[in-house]
């Protein structure tokens, strides 16, 4: 088992490697990315339970329901439990977007590696060159596929959002 983990490290060390510096940023990127929607899940399976209890109960406990004031009253506690809810949602789909920006900064990166090779070294070299290329591809495949997860997750995280605030809508009824 050790061994397999050493092996592990080894490869993801030589991929690291192989990308570049630009692929470390790709790497913190997504980890920012998923730690935030790990956090978001566990919010809304934690928290957000408890918190639509508590508003509901405060909505049950109030003996105007049916005014311009109560309305008004249930409009700013739904705000707030929504706010509550996209917290941090507009930095997931931000990174989201960087993820591919980020690899093709890579590429770019990549290019001008192979362009300094192809000055120095002339064309005549095709093993260099290809360290360039490898430069310049991973980051931008490692950024789409960021990114791609990202994208089919968050997604699934909003949705749950949009029922999680259509049933706290539900839960309080105004007459």
């Amino acid at each position: 088992m050790m061994l397999y983990l050493m092996d592990l490290l080894g490869t993801v060390r030589g991929f690291m490697a192989t990308g570049g510096d630009v692929l470390w940023i790709v790497a913190a990127a997504l980890f920012l990315m998923w730690a935030l929607m790990f956090e978001r899940y566990w919010f809304l399976v934690r928290e957000y339970p408890r918190l639509r209890k508590a508003v509901m109960a405060r909505w049950d406990q109030r003996a105007d329901t049916t005014s311009w004031y109560a309305h008004r009253i249930r409009e700013a506690w739904i705000s707030e439990t929504s706010d509550l809810l996209e917290q941090r949602m507009p930095l997931i789909r931000t990174l989201v977007a960087l993820c591919p920006l980020i690899g093709l900064l890579g590429t770019v990166t990549g290019m001008i590696a192979v362009f300094e090779i192809m000055a120095v070294q002339g064309t005549g070299n095709p093993r260099l060159m290809a360290s360039g290329i490898s430069m310049a591809t991973i980051p931008t495949m490692a950024g789409m596929v960021a990114a791609l997860s990202g994208v089919f997750f968050s997604s699934r995280l909003e949705a749950k959002i949009k029922i999680a605030r259509e049933k706290l809508i539900d839960s309080l009824p105004h007459h």
